[in-house]
């Protein structure tokens, strides 16, 4: 394998910011976005003979994929997919179609309605006032899952990685059922 390195004008900024966790969003980090997009399997070479693994996901977004966390990240990705599943949970409830999260405003009177409703669950998870939500959800805003802009936060493209698991992990709750639709389409 052969790279120019010189095709690859935005290396630096792009692994900069891959390795320090953060997710590459196509709306937000637009330069970047063209860049990867058009040197895609350039760079996932050059990543791979480093070491690291690029995903770069079809509905905007790009991650290094890793499986090794500290525990710092370990905490975070565990008490945000809390915080995320209850938001969805909560949010369900209220009738919202759960894909069309990014249109959602997570401001202070979300997070106190979640917080008055899960009280019990976060605290259990050590996550013990609606200010820590905050600081979750900023420190995820940090790694490019949400965005801080007009008093409220929103989630980005990157959140489809925990509502995937969480689909996951509903279809695993229903193995019987799989398995009758499975039987369904090989019928069909």
């Amino acid at each position: 394998m052969i790279l120019n390195l010189t095709q690859l004008t935005q290396l630096q900024p792009l692994f900069k910011l891959l390795s320090a966790g953060t997710h590459l969003n196509r709306l937000r980090d637009t330069e970047l976005w063209v860049e990867l997009e058009n040197e895609q399997s350039h760079y996932q070479d050059l990543f791979a003979a480093l070491g690291f693994v690029l995903v770069v996901d079809g509905r905007g977004f790009a991650y290094f994929k890793t499986d090794q966390a500290s525990s710092y990240t370990g905490k975070l990705t565990r008490r945000l997919a809390l915080l995320l599943m209850l938001l969805f949970e909560y949010q369900a409830d209220q009738g919202l179609h759960l894909f069309q999260f990014q249109q959602w405003r997570l401001d202070t009177s979300l997070l106190e309605k979640l917080w008055q409703q899960y009280h019990a669950i976060l605290e259990a998870e050590e996550m013990n006032s609606p200010q820590m939500l905050k600081e979750i959800l900023d420190s995820a805003a940090r790694v490019g899952f949400l965005v801080f802009e007009d008093q409220a936060y929103r989630l980005l493209t990157a959140v489809h990685r925990y509502l995937d698991l969480f689909e996951e992990l509903a279809q695993a709750e229903r193995p019987n059922q799989l398995q009758v639709d499975d039987v369904e389409e090989d019928l069909l």
